[in-house]
């Protein structure tokens, strides 16, 4: 049998999931992107996409729902300048494509003399860094049913003290195709698993959460027995952890994060202020300061939407552009931000593949992908020997930023209390108080031990949510202030 090239293939699935059934080819494409260009606008794009999502969850030992949904739609957009003019519909079909054309092209008011091309079709250039499975049937049912109940009874049986066991277990199927009226089509298939353990344990009438899980862009067949003691073993820790936690000193001091996960702090405070939306506009603590130093030498900060599998990963962004491995600050330099289409055009600078978009009802801006630090050159146990008095921070909560001043507040969920290098005990109800731009100055020893997170992130702005990964080694940082309990 031949195959053809995964992009040629992709279009062609998406063809006939996201046209054909309605009686739409490209030249329906190419009519609707034109109606748009019939006045004057500087980008018009339509979005299709196909999601199928299911979802299982266990409490009590019992498997308590069970959902299935599928959504298809598209989405219509004509830009101009830094306005937006944006439709979307569920009912695919020409009627609707075109009402939604002559909708959007209103955000010109002047109409041209005759209208502008729009290009002939192009297929846009992309990458194949997940398959095309379908993630919801590489497990039947009972399967699903009997994977969740593993996770019940392995944490059971870890210990008495385990009081409550909650897993969830998510699938999704999405399908997206973009054309643009610079005639690029493009096209993703993008898979997306999840399992969650939490586990409640109970002693002496305290009660604890700790929480583990993962995945990512493959099958169902990745959480295998091993995956799934490895979440179970991380969730049963964290809880017993914390039933001997002590309240947490406040002040001061100096913070150890520990690798993977908690880059979700680099995310929020560091992340968001890189992107584009927010430069073009000068509200970011990181506007205009492209080639001066923001952070400590040897801190290199990068977007990368292109490893393989990974929850934050795209062949193509939502605007059809080629994912990319962008270098955020380069030891210690400002080199660029994150960008979209629009914003990039306004500032004059190239996309760099981070066009994001919850769904077809929504429009694409600027958002991160797998955002992390690459390690550097300290033993990790080095670093945690370094602390005279301070915190260690191995997981973390949530948290918020201001994009503005750049100032930050994380909930540590797992930390310990360190002095003279040695870990003393757990503590509890740490928060880390700071400044994007400062944190990164303060940064004194970079781990070798970088680590992306296990496949949990997903990332909230102006009311969307897409997939995120994040990532860094550990990594000392002088004189943060911790609130605390204690």
């Amino acid at each position: 049998m031949i195959s053809r090239e995964p992009t040629i293939e992709r279009l062609a699935l998406a063809k006939r999931l996201l046209l054909t059934p309605f009686g739409l080819d490209e030249s329906h494409l190419t009519r609707a992107l034109s109606e748009i260009k019939a006045h004057q606008v500087d980008e018009a794009d339509l979005y299709f996409q196909y999601t199928r999502s299911e979802g299982w969850s266990l409490e009590e030992g019992i498997v308590k729902t069970g959902s299935f949904s599928i959504d298809q739609g598209v989405g219509v957009r004509a830009v101009s300048g830094e306005k937006t003019a944006f439709a979307y519909s569920d009912d695919i079909s020409e009627a609707s494509l075109l009402d939604a054309a002559r909708t959007v092209r209103t955000i010109s008011s002047a109409a041209q003399k005759g209208r502008i091309k729009v290009e002939s079709p192009k297929i846009a250039k992309a990458r194949s860094l997940y398959s095309g499975v379908d993630p919801i049937s590489t497990l039947d049912s009972a399967a699903k049913v009997a994977l969740l109940g593993k996770v019940e009874k392995l944490a059971r049986a870890k210990d008495p003290r385990v009081a409550q066991v909650m897993a969830g277990l998510a699938s999704e199927y999405d399908v997206v195709m973009v054309a643009r009226a610079d005639g690029t089509l493009a096209a993703d298939v993008r898979p997306l698993v999840r399992l969650s353990v939490t586990v409640i344990a109970e002693q002496k009438g305290r009660r604890e959460v700790g929480s583990a899980g993962g995945g990512g862009r493959f099958g169902l067949a990745y959480f295998d027995d091993a995956q799934i003691e490895k979440y179970v073993d991380e969730a049963v820790h964290a809880a017993l952890t914390n039933l001997d936690a002590r309240p947490a000193p406040a002040g001061e001091m100096t913070v150890v994060l520990g690798p993977g996960w908690p880059g979700i702090l680099l995310h929020e405070a560091i992340g968001h202020g890189l992107e584009g939306d927010f430069n073009r506009k000068g509200s970011s603590a990181f506007s205009g300061r492209v080639g001066q130093r923001v952070a400590a030498k040897g801190v290199t900060v990068m977007d990368d939407g292109t490893l393989a599998d990974r929850r934050g990963s795209l062949n193509v962004d939502d605007e059809g552009n080629t994912s990319q491995r962008t270098v955020l600050i380069e030891d210690g330099i400002l080199k660029g931000y994150i960008q979209d289409a629009m914003n990039a055009r306004l500032m004059g600078v190239a996309p760099t593949g981070n066009g994001r978009r919850e769904s077809y009802a929504h429009i694409p801006m600027p958002r991160m992908t797998n955002t992390y630090m690459p390690g550097g050159d300290k033993d990790p146990q080095e670093i945690v020997a370094s602390i005279r008095r301070g915190l260690y921070a191995t997981n973390f909560g949530g948290g918020q930023v201001d994009i503005t001043s750049g100032k930050f507040v994380f909930s540590a969920s797992e930390a310990y209390w360190v002095e003279n290098g040695k870990i003393l005990y757990p503590v509890k109800g740490a928060t880390i108080v700071g400044s994007g731009p400062e944190c990164l100055k303060r940064v004194s020893m970079i781990g070798n031990d970088m680590k992306l997170d296990s496949g949990v992130g997903t990332c909230g702005k102006d009311g969307q949510s897409v997939p995120v990964g994040v990532g860094q080694p550990t990594l000392r940082i002088d004189g943060l202030t911790v609130g605390g309990t204690a």
